[in-house]
């Protein structure tokens, strides 16, 4: 498991289990998993900067997802968080780290690549002076 950074350091998404989350095996499915990291993102770069007045961060691409899964999520009434940092910020591109998790368990760890895109040009691009400012408030500081 990995060591959980500082709370300054990372973004907080909170949800509950739906219904159709649920396989025949009676736990959450893993592909729902992508799902509840790609709903932590949003918020994250999208939800939380509109509600606070802010720009959100706009045109970027997954590059890469790896997700390892540590525990079986089973139906509960009790929220579920994804816990979101950046492990590391470049001129085009960042990794993301998540857990999805309780109080009690880690039911998953992930990382995501995002790269920087330029839709109307149809081409990756570097990340604004902006971009590079909201991005690094979630870097966590290397030891």
């Amino acid at each position: 498991m990995q060591q959980l950074p500082a709370a300054e350091y990372r973004h907080v998404y909170e949800f509950k289990i739906r219904f159709g989350d649920i396989d025949s095996q009676g736990h959450v499915n893993n592909v729902k998993f992508l799902g509840y990291l790609e709903d932590a993102r949003l918020e994250m770069f999208h939800g939380d900067p509109v509600r606070k007045g802010e720009e959100p961060v706009r045109g970027m691409v997954i590059s890469r997802h790896e997700i390892d899964y540590r525990y079986p999520l089973l139906p509960t009434v009790y929220p579920i968080r994804v816990e979101t940092w950046v492990t590391e910020a470049r001129a085009a591109s960042f990794k993301l780290a998540y857990e999805v998790r309780d109080d009690d368990h880690v039911y998953a760890e992930a990382t995501s690549t995002l790269v920087a895109f330029d839709v109307e040009a149809n081409r990756l691009r570097r990340f604004t002076p902006e971009e590079r400012e909201f991005i690094g408030r979630y870097v966590v500081p290397r030891p």
